[in-house]
């Protein structure tokens, strides 16, 4: 054997484990891209039925949101009328009620001036111990003799 044909069999035998190691390469690739077109197609068939539910959820939510919008303009209008109501109350009536409060807070006033003095322990020119006070009576503040 010469030189040239131990040099043409080295390469001969690199190219066959070069030629093998791409083969086995070659058979990995293939595996990895059935298992990689399994798992497209599995989540493919869950993804198909899951965009469809969220589809629906989304759907019943906006129901949802427009029966919201519609209970809150009946509420704002609720809100608007009840102030109208309100306003239209305060103003017939509240003039009439703080008259007729006066009214009766001045009738008080004038029976309770005029049955105190009858009411006091002592003589009519003498100063009642007690004073009138909104309609309670309270025991007048007792003077100190001091001395000087």
């Amino acid at each position: 054997m010469t030189g040239g044909e131990v040099a043409g069999i080295l390469v001969a035998v690199f190219w066959a484990i070069l030629v093998s190691f791409l083969a086995v390469v070659l058979v990995r690739l293939a595996q990895t891209l059935k298992a990689t077109t399994r798992l497209v197609a599995d989540v493919t068939e869950q993804a198909v039925p899951l965009l469809a539910d969220a589809s629906a959820t989304v759907r019943s939510a906006q129901t949802q949101l427009d029966r919201v919008d519609a209970i809150a303009t009946d509420v704002q209008e609720v809100t608007s009328n009840a102030s109208a109501l309100s306003s239209t109350v305060a103003s017939t009536f509240g003039g009439p009620l703080v008259k007729v409060a006066a009214f009766g807070y001045g009738v008080r006033q004038a029976m309770s001036r005029r049955t105190a003095p009858a009411a006091a322990d002592g003589p009519a020119d003498t100063p009642s111990r007690r004073k009138v006070v909104v309609g309670r009576t309270v025991p007048s503040a007792r003077r100190r003799n001091r001395k000087g």
